[in-house]
């Protein structure tokens, strides 16, 4: 493992693709890995980008890639799709999508099923996005499930949001979900040749006008993804949100908080690895039947196996 983790950091994609792979499947490797490459990791610009089924993220996305490529930037996508609630493997394909780049030296994109996890992001996406950022990668751009109040821990991940809307598709009654608006820093009206769009950007920018106390206010940029229209500007948009973090307070607040759910989500993942060895080890067909019969309640048994955790 140590020589796929060194190639990796040289930059070498199909060492990097099985470090991922480790992650993902939570291989025992997987905590030596992360801790190997942690050190070598900081310097990249994590881009979530979220939005409705059919917002046309991964075309967006690979105008986008071809943008920040052509500034000279190596770029990482992780796209997470729903996963086949079979196999737990992705199914959409992203990267069929962005197969114009799937084989530039300069690319690395790679698919992970979302294993039907709250906010529509897989368990190892942000350790892939480590892994892609010690490995070199300038930029890193995370492409979300869709959109809602369970997406809304992109947040947590990334340095910018972007959200796609789409005119046509309820979008404008989406945005007014509690937590929608708060989570992106750049709004992209997509399909910007439909019918409604302007009503949807003008509506958007209503609602931002009610925003009050921000420094930041966030673009609202129309564009035509399959033909390449205001994509260079929604790229100077993230640049300018970049340069605004960089010299803002919130950029080292968003730092911080980062950095604490990382230790937290550690902590819940190894709590969680030993309360199901645990209940393998020391719950009974006796409790289970108690909860069937109502003798016992989850609370009491939880709180029980809760204290033998502790205990050791």
């Amino acid at each position: 493992m140590d020589r796929i983790i060194e190639k990796a950091l040289g930059g070498d994609h199909r060492s990097i693709a099985r470090l991922i792979t480790a992650v993902e499947s939570e291989a025992d490797s997987s905590r030596k890995i992360m801790q190997s490459v942690y050190p070598h990791t900081g310097k990249a610009y994590f881009i979530g980008v979220t939005g409705s089924p059919g917002a046309g993220k991964s075309t967006f996305l690979d105008k986008l890639i071809s943008s920040m490529m052509a500034a000279g930037q190596s770029i990482g996508v992780i796209a997470v799709d729903p996963s086949s609630p079979f196999t737990g493997g992705a199914v959409l394909g992203d990267r069929l999508r962005m197969q114009g780049h799937s084989l530039d030296p300069g690319v690395f994109i790679r698919s992970m099923g979302s294993r039907g996890s709250l906010g529509g992001l897989s368990r190892g996406t942000y350790e892939a996005a480590l892994i892609l950022d010690a490995c070199g990668k300038d930029v890193v751009l995370i492409e979300t499930v869709g959109v809602g109040q369970s997406e809304i821990d992109i947040v947590k991940i990334a340095d910018t949001v972007a959200l796609l809307l789409v005119p046509g598709m309820g979008d404008d009654i989406q945005i007014m979900k509690a937590g929608i608006m708060e989570i992106a820093d750049v709004f992209i009206v997509n399909k910007a040749d439909r019918d409604g769009s302007e009503r949807v950007v003008r509506e958007v920018n209503i609602m931002l006008d009610l925003q009050s106390g921000k420094e930041w206010r966030p673009p609202v940029v129309p564009t035509i993804a399959e033909s390449g229209e205001g994509v260079e500007l929604a790229a100077r948009s993230l640049s300018d949100h970049r340069r605004y973090l960089a010299s803002s307070p919130e950029g080292e607040r968003r730092k911080r908080r980062r950095h604490r759910l990382e230790v937290e989500e550690i902590v819940k993942r190894e709590i969680a690895k030993i309360v199901e060895k645990t209940w393998d080890d020391r719950i009974s067909a006796g409790i289970l039947e108690d909860l069937e019969y109502r003798r016992t309640d989850p609370y009491t048994v939880a709180g029980d196996l809760l204290s033998k955790v502790l205990s050791g």
